[in-house]
């Protein structure tokens, strides 16, 4: 027997400046989490495989989380909000603090900005992923085009020219 999830798809008209999208947790970050996404990206630096070369030798606080492995949640938070029919078009973070094994994170963002279109419409976001204690590592912001209700956000995504947004 199978089973099908019917994918809800946000619409524009569903957002409002103030919305808080669902946060995206990823809770806790193992090392084993941390040493496959290195292998993954081929990314062999000892600061994410080996604890006592990242405490010892860097006089770091532990494994670090990779900085790539939090793009990549910030972007699944922003393409799980926006559904199938909706476009992550821009993001823009900065690393400020470190993250270690061990640690429980959560991606956050917060609707700041709404623009209609002739198409579809773009909004703006405020974002940043913060741990157990509420610390803030990766603030950002984002930019993602959703469809109008009845209609799709066209494929392929082609950028408004004269778009003014945040960045």
């Amino acid at each position: 027997m199978s089973t099908s999830i019917k994918a809800v798809q946000l619409h524009f008209e569903d957002v409002s400046v103030g919305d808080e999208p669902p946060r995206l947790a990823k809770a806790p970050l193992t090392t084993m989490h941390l040493m496959r996404w290195s292998a993954a990206m081929e990314n062999w630096h000892r600061i994410h495989y080996d604890e006592k070369f990242s405490i010892t030798h860097d006089k770091l606080p532990g494994l670090l989380v990779n900085g790539s492995f939090k793009q990549n949640f910030i972007v699944q938070a922003l393409k799980d909000w926006v559904g199938l029919n909706g476009w992550v078009w821009k993001v823009s973070f900065q690393f400020r603090k470190m993250d270690v094994a061990g640690t429980s994170l959560w991606v956050w963002s917060r609707v700041t900005t709404t623009h209609e279109l002739k198409e579809y419409g773009l909004v703006e976001l405020e974002l940043g992923i913060v741990n157990e204690e509420g610390r803030e590592s990766t603030p950002g912001k984002a930019i993602v085009a959703l469809p109008y209700r009845g209609k799709r956000v066209p494929y392929p995504f082609v950028p408004p020219v004269d778009f003014a947004g945040a960045f």
